[in-house]
């Protein structure tokens, strides 16, 4: 799992672009990773947003990567590092980020997804 420190707020869906095009999009762009595949986390993480008195539900995806490619990060980070699920769990400061990583962690690293939440498979160009 990559954890990163943001400079500047976090991207968004631009027009005509789907949620999960927008993951791909903005991990390409932050980090310089290509995912090969990307799923549906089947879950949403909510929060309250005072400034905006709104609550924000947001889909969870989960993008594979190869474990070879070099990762460069773009001005919006300023580090970066590959941590272990309990090293993410205890980096993250809300309940709800803590529920969904142990989430991902348990169907995605210690379970096999379901091939229903299999959104996107990239083919490489070598």
């Amino acid at each position: 799992m990559r954890a990163t420190s943001p400079n500047q707020s976090a991207g968004g869906i631009e027009d005509g672009e789907k949620a999960w095009e927008t993951v791909l999009r903005e991990v390409r762009e932050e980090t310089g990773l290509i995912c090969d595949f990307l799923y549906s986390a089947d879950i949403c993480e909510q929060f309250y947003e005072s400034d905006r008195n709104a609550i924000s539900v947001l889909p969870v995806f989960v993008g594979i990567v190869d474990a070879e490619q070099a990762v460069f990060i773009n001005d919006e980070h300023s580090e970066s590092q590959w941590v272990s699920f309990a090293e993410a769990i205890e980096m993250v400061p809300f309940a709800g980020q803590r529920h969904v990583l142990k989430h991902v962690e348990a169907e995605f690293v210690n379970g096999e997804p379901i091939g229903h939440l299999l959104i996107h498979e990239m083919s490489r160009k070598i």
